[in-house]
């Protein structure tokens, strides 16, 4: 499975922007996929995962703004991003974890999303 994400770019605080992940490789069996970020100097942080089930989560940072979700008919994952800060500017990647209890085995190459105050 090769994961492409795409979607990222510049943006004033309080817009919006949607990150696409294409996968090259049916979707479908994938217990979890996710959509990570980085910003720099600082750790890599999980902003939302949807389950094989649809079952979504988020941390609080990003909880009522982002939303995920999959269209396993199009091999693809999506995150909505509403309400955007600059806090949230960072390196966008996605990953896919093949089963449950596994780690993410999967990643994409990272997308930039900046956020202009």
């Amino acid at each position: 499975v090769q994961l492409q994400a795409s979607g990222g770019g510049l943006v004033q605080a309080g817009g919006s922007l949607r990150l696409s992940c294409a996968s090259s490789g049916s979707i479908f069996s994938l217990h979890r996929m996710g959509w990570f970020r980085q910003a720099p100097g600082k750790q890599r942080e999980l902003v939302a995962v949807v389950t094989s089930g649809g079952k979504t989560s988020y941390p609080d940072s990003v909880k009522g703004r982002f939303t995920i979700s999959r269209d396993n008919a199009q091999n693809t994952v999506y995150l909505q991003m509403n309400s955007l800060k600059p806090e949230d500017t960072a390196v966008y990647y996605c990953a896919a974890a093949p089963r449950v209890g596994v780690p993410y085995d999967y990643w994409g190459q990272g997308t930039q999303v900046t956020v202009s105050s």
